[in-house]
C-alpha cells in the first residue's frame, strides 16, 4: 500500500496537538521509510527545559536509533512547520532524503540563510496541509499574547 504526503502529515500534525496540549510549541514530526513511520516526535523544549528539543531533533535520534545509522538518506521527515538553522544543520548532518513541511517560517525558518544549510541531496516539498499547520501554531500564539 502507498501512502501519500497529506497522510503523514496528518500524522505529524498528531504530534503537533500533543505538544499544543502540553503547552509546547506545537510542531509535530515523522520520519518515514519504506511508506513506514519509523520516528515520532514533537517539541520538548519546556517539557525539558531545552532549547535543542524541537521536533525535528527528537524524530532524528529515534530514527536513527531505530535504523542503528547516523545516515538517513533513505528517510523522509514531515514537519509541520519549516526547520529552524539548528535543525537545518542537523538534517544536514543525517543526510535526511527528502523533507516535507507544512508551514513556512519566514522568521526562523532555514530558507532565510545563505549558503543553503541541507544537504545538496535533499529534496525539499514545502506546503503540505500549510492552512491546517499553520493554524495551530496561530491558535497557539493567540492564546499566549
Amino acid at each position: 500500500m502507498f501512502f501519500t504526503d497529506e497522510y503523514f502529515m496528518k500524522e505529524a500534525l498528531k504530534e503537533a496537538r500533543k505538544a499544543f496540549d502540553a503547552d509546547e510549541i506545537p510542531v509535530g514530526a515523522v520520519i518515514v521509510t519504506g511508506n513506514k513511520i519509523i520516528a515520532r516526535a514533537h517539541n520538548l523544549s519546556e517539557t525539558l527545559n531545552d532549547a535543542t528539543a524541537h521536533a525535528e531533533m527528537q524524530a532524528i535520534t529515534a530514527a536513527a536509533e531505530y535504523l542503528g545509522s547516523k545516515y538517513l538518506n533513505k528517510c523522509t521527515l514531515y514537519i509541520t512547520l519549516e526547520p529552524c538553522m539548528m535543525c537545518a544543520g542537523a538534517l544536514n548532518w543525517s543526510q535526511i532524503g527528502k523533507i516535507v513541511y507544512g508551514a513556512s517560517d519566514d522568521k526562523k525558518g532555514y530558507k532565510k540563510y545563505q549558503p543553503p544549510l541541507l544537504h545538496p541531496k535533499t529534496e525539499i516539498v514545502p506546503g503540505i496541509m500549510e492552512n491546517e499547520c499553520a493554524a495551530l501554531l496561530i491558535d497557539f500564539f493567540k492564546n499566549k499574547r
